[in-house]
């Protein structure tokens, strides 16, 4: 393997372009992490953050070998966006986007984040906003194999990945289920992260999983978290998580059967 490898280039999946970067780097040139981070588990991951244009829906599926990948990766608001922050994860990426995200596109937000973050080599980060507009950074240092592809209203992103194909998977299997338009975008994030893990998912193995749908006040109580379903410690995560999705579906029957507008979605 070469050294210190960074490629560019766009992968063709049929009506839709997507652009690919993937890094390479070895464990001796990553940058020292801070004193704070440096009893954290870096959150090598694959993960999908994804917008319905129908109904306004923002959510993102995400799969690692790490205890709890639900309580880091994944943040979100309802008419605001998702925010996926992984790799030697920067937590602070979630609340502070979401402040961003009010006034900036994700692109700008992704922008104004990493590079005000020492850190940015070591990060990994995916974002759809309220519009449906997708961004992502994979830093140059984060381990191998590391990448992300961008399509209409997605992004997937993955490091210490078995291969480019997990995140390739994933873009192409999300694309097929939302174009089909059958169920809705909890089980279009399901199906690219269980194509993603059968394409090898994070090489070092399994072990947590969890899926995010913000609709507003669809939540229990009236709060923004439509489904917030997650699998800590499981010999099979994705598929424990696919279980639990159709459990969520019986059990708030009557919100999955209520289908909103984007309009309903922006009202403040």
């Amino acid at each position: 393997m070469m050294n210190a490898l960074k490629v560019t280039s766009v992968i063709a999946i049929p009506l839709l372009a997507v652009g690919l970067v993937y890094v390479t780097q070895p464990e001796k040139d990553r940058p020292a992490v801070t004193s704070s981070q440096a009893t954290d588990p870096e959150v090598n991951t694959f993960s999908i953050v994804a917008y319905d244009p129908k109904t306004g829906d923002l959510g993102i599926a995400v799969a690692s070998k790490v205890l709890g990948v639900g309580c880091i990766v994944p943040w979100g608001e309802a008419g605001r966006g998702a925010i996926a922050t992984q790799s030697a994860a920067n937590t602070a990426y979630g609340p502070e986007g979401l402040k961003l995200l009010k006034d900036k596109t994700a692109d700008e937000v992704v922008q104004q984040l990493t590079n005000g973050d020492e850190g940015r080599a070591i990060r990994q980060l995916g974002i759809v906003d309220a519009q449906g507009r997708a961004a992502s950074f994979t830093g140059e240092k984060c381990n191998a194999w590391a990448g992300h592809l961008m399509g209409e209203h997605f992004t997937v992103q993955g490091n210490l990945l078995a291969g480019e194909k997990v995140i390739q998977d994933m873009a192409a299997k999300y694309r097929e289920a939302s174009q089909k338009g059958e169920g809705e975008l909890a089980d279009w994030l399901m199906a690219a992260l269980t194509a993603g893990d059968d394409a090898g998912g994070d090489r070092r193995g399994k072990q947590s999983a969890a899926l995010m749908v913000y609709r507003k006040e669809a939540g229990y109580g009236g709060n923004d978290r439509y489904i917030d379903l997650r699998v800590d410690d499981h010999a099979e995560p994705v598929t424990e998580l696919a279980r639990l999705l159709e459990v969520h579906k019986n059990f708030f029957a009557g919100s999955h059967r209520r289908v909103p507008s984007t309009e309903e979605a922006s009202k403040d």
